[in-house]
């Protein structure tokens, strides 16, 4: 489980600096116990200029605040230490989603649902009070004249977020804790024994990680979009057109210089068959630092995709 402040939840309803300063407070102590989970909690570059009040803004309501030490910590959060969900964005303007008809894509709801779409867990934290108490929040995702719903949970309040932390997976601490949850999280896919053996000894990084099992989730969503007659369905076709195509693409094939060049280093033994081998030309990307997941192509309705490879990349040049 990651988590997003709720932008939206801090909406003008404090009738003092006094009240919003008791809320902030509470938000903090969540905070504080999310990094117990060694979880942060991103907030919205832009939110430190919300109006708090109907007259006060954000900046002019901490500063009433009595204690130096809590208007040091709220405003370090919020405009200088974050961390910021726009750094690691992975929506942007041309997607549309809607709360009951009003757009919400700049805000961490739009965020939130984007990445709950791609199979990456994503949960809001709203401030308490406001008029943003009930969880799930529903936000509807819209795309050529469709629409789908997307349910995202949200707490407000410090016990509700525990028993949540509590229940939900632990955090990835070593790349043998990626591979123990690739292959219990993403039934769709076929790893082969061997897959993840060039990660031994890489550095592990819990970012790098994070990002990993995101191309995983998208593979996994991707390898089950077909219908009863094995046609892509229009899930898959937005999935290929935002993962599988683009400049800035989380998935592409291997240049034809990269083929001839690396092709014995391309070549994996088959999955599923002894004595046969894949050309896994087509990879999963990320970039910093370049890890790789190599994986079969086409994608079928009916057969399986086979990851074969994660690791560091091959084709260095």
């Amino acid at each position: 489980m990651d988590l997003l402040f709720n932008d939206c939840s801090i909406h003008g309803q404090f009738s003092d600096a006094a009240s919003f300063a008791d809320a902030a407070e509470r938000v903090m102590a969540i905070r504080k116990l999310a990094r117990r989970y060694r979880l942060e909690l991103p907030c919205h570059r832009k939110l430190a200029s919300a109006k708090v009040t109907r007259d006060l803004s954000m900046q002019r309501a901490v500063f009433q605040w009595r204690s130096r030490d809590k208007r040091r910590a709220w405003m370090q959060w919020l405009t200088s230490h974050g961390p910021f969900w726009e750094d690691s964005r992975k929506h942007d303007g041309s997607d549309w989603f809607e709360r009951n008809g009003e757009v919400v894509t700049d805000t961490a709801l739009g965020e939130a649902a984007y990445c709950r779409l791609h199979g990456v867990d994503r949960s809001l934290v709203s401030m308490n009070p406001s008029s943003w108490l009930f969880s799930p929040v529903s936000v509807d995702y819209r795309e050529n004249g469709t629409s789908k719903n997307i349910d995202i949970p949200n707490y407000g309040d410090e016990d509700a977020l525990r028993a949540a932390l509590k229940a939900a997976p632990a955090p990835l601490e070593s790349w043998e804790d990626l591979e123990e949850a690739a292959r219990k999280r993403f039934e769709r896919l076929m790893f082969s024994p061997g897959s993840f053996e060039s990660l031994r000894g890489y550095p592990f990084g819990k970012g790098a990680a994070g990002r990993l099992q995101d191309r995983l989730a998208v593979l996994n969503d991707f390898a089950g979009c077909f219908d009863n007659q094995g046609k892509r369905t229009p899930d898959g076709h937005r999935i290929y057109k935002e993962r599988f195509t683009g400049d800035k693409s989380w998935f592409s094939d291997s240049s034809l210089t990269e083929k001839s060049k690396f092709e014995q280093e391309l070549t994996f033994p088959h999955p599923a068959k002894v004595g046969e081998f894949l050309f896994c030309t087509w990879h999963g990307k990320v970039k910093s630092p370049q890890l790789r997941i190599h994986f079969s192509w086409p994608v079928r309705a009916g057969e399986p995709l086979f990851v074969v490879y994660v690791g560091p990349k091959i084709t260095k040049r």
